[in-house]
């Protein structure tokens, strides 16, 4: 599998100067990968984990056996992450549990109107 295209790379780059993210400020580790792959998977350190050092913000990627394809995935996983800490905007694992939360507490009421003797708290 070849790696990025050209336009992706300086895409990623573009956005990473607009948010001030500096490529300094990131270290990064070569690590074993997991799951599919094989003897290439267990021999090689073809995952990335890659930590913004200012934000603490840290992302490991190592679904694909190229460790140049991983690197940049990881790269623009991290950039995202930052992007919606800096907009204050929840991630989507974020939303999808406040939105589960929030289903739960209706339910919750639903089933404390059903008992005659019980009322909802608050």
């Amino acid at each position: 599998m070849p790696g990025p295209d050209i336009e992706k790379i300086r895409a990623l780059e573009k956005k990473m100067d607009h948010l001030g993210v500096l490529k300094k400020d990131i270290l990064e580790k070569f690590i074993k990968s997991s799951g599919r792959g094989g003897q290439k998977v267990n021999k090689s350190s073809s995952a990335v984990f890659l930590i913004h050092l200012p934000t603490q913000i840290s992302v490991k990627f190592g679904k694909y056996r190229s460790q140049h394809l991983n690197r940049f995935m990881a790269l623009r996983y991290l950039v995202e992450k930052i992007e919606q800490q800096k907009s204050g905007m929840p991630d989507a694992k974020g939303r999808k549990l406040a939105r589960l939360k929030k289903q739960k507490q209706r339910r919750r009421k639903k089933a404390l109107n059903k008992v005659p003797d019980r009322k909802p708290p608050g």
